[in-house]
């Protein structure tokens, strides 16, 4: 039996932050009875393809806003899974969630469904930048919420902070850090804003009036915020996760160990069976598909992996991680040396250069090597 990870995909939520280019709908509120059954079906077609051969370890519930919808339909479809895979080994069951759209009864209803990680998208404990983002909370929501959160057992949270947003100063990452911290919360997403496509802050940009943090500045925010988080007991594990012992994210670990994964709902995405491939994205389509009993793959975005692009994937995704690749494992798993499968010209190039780290285990970046990830990268690909 192999490990395997769910991710289950929630399209729906109140309104859509100015940053977001994620497959969301804030006025398709009406149909999510519909799509809940459609991934229920979903399911079913899965169970039927992989689940004697799979157990499940890992639950993320993402979106949009899956704290959006009522708590009752979190249970319908955690509940659908229990039955139909094996979830004797289930560790980690995650969702996502606005601190505006929490209540007492959702948080209840997730506790009896097995849900025990929650996941809070606060970004800043800055008012002004909330709004400038598009955030429909505040502050106050926050710490209400995770009050509440606090009261009906949940002892496993993470926080969402971004820094390199509009008119934020060095002194409102490191506020909102502080703050979080003082609440004993145990994980921390702590990531830069990027400007996607297609978002209102990308035409904002286009026209120069969005204000963002110079390239210094963003670069600043990164490492005092690093240095702030290791101050007080997080440990830095991924390049934009940080954790109390044994709070790592379980299921985000199966990505980047690129273990074996599938995802459920419109634009979730899959890794399994040396195939890789994303759902589609529009609601008919979805359903259509599921309908001629079939995945909702879009087959545009399907390749299969080969044994060389598996191990320049290994290497990059395993590189996002602070302690970097195991030579054992990586040997073990591909039946040759590390070192040989990168090239000692491209090892040597990149240790002179202050990027990487290689030692007699592991091969790890170095924080000026994270800075400069994408670099690192370039040179792994085939």
């Amino acid at each position: 039996m192999k490990d395997l990870a769910i991710y289950i995909h929630i399209p729906f939520c109140y309104s859509k932050c100015y940053y977001c280019d994620f497959c969301s709908y804030p006025n398709r509120y009406d149909i999510r009875d519909k799509y809940i059954d459609y991934l229920k079906r979903e399911i079913d077609i899965y169970a039927r393809k992989i689940s004697s051969h799979h157990n499940v370890k890992t639950i993320f519930i993402g979106g949009g806003t899956p704290s959006y919808i009522e708590g009752r339909y979190m249970k319908e479809l955690l509940n659908h899974i229990y039955k139909k895979f094996d979830v004797s080994n289930l560790e980690e069951v995650t969702i996502e969630s606005n601190p505006k759209t929490l209540d007492e009864e959702k948080l209840k209803i997730y506790k009896e469904s097995g849900i025990n990680r929650i996941s809070l998208g606060l970004q800043t404990m800055n008012d002004s930048l909330l709004k400038e983002i598009g955030r429909i909370h505040t502050s106050k929501d926050f710490l209400e919420t995770f009050e509440l959160v606090r009261k009906q057992g949940f002892d496993n949270v993470n926080a969402d902070i971004m820094f390199n947003l509009p008119n934020q100063k060095v002194k409102d990452v490191e506020d909102s850090l502080i703050k979080i911290i003082d609440l004993g919360i145990e994980h921390i997403s702590f990531y830069s804003l990027k400007v996607e496509e297609g978002t209102p802050f990308h035409k904002r940009n286009e026209k120069g009036n969005l204000n963002l943090p110079s390239e210094d500045t963003e670069r600043e925010m990164y490492h005092h915020g690093i240095n702030i988080l290791e101050e007080n007991g997080y440990k830095h594990y991924e390049i934009s996760n940080f954790a109390k012992k044994g709070f790592q994210c379980q299921h985000n670990l199966f990505y980047w160990k690129l273990k074996p994964y599938i995802g459920l709902g419109m634009a979730a995405h899959s890794n399994i069976n040396s195939e890789r491939y994303g759902n589609v994205i529009d609601f008919k389509e979805y359903f259509t598909s599921i309908d001629n009993g079939n995945l909702p793959i879009d087959l545009e975005n399907k390749e299969i992996i080969d044994r060389e692009m598996e191990m320049a994937e290994y290497m990059i995704l395993g590189l996002r991680l602070l302690d970097g690749i195991n030579k054992l494992q990586f040997y073990n798993r591909f039946g040759v040396t590390l070192e040989n499968t990168i090239g000692s010209s491209v090892l040597s190039k990149l240790e002179k250069q202050g990027l990487l780290i290689v030692g007699n285990q592991n091969i790890k970046l170095t924080r000026r090597g994270a800075d400069l990830s994408n670099q690192v990268f370039m040179e792994l690909l085939p």
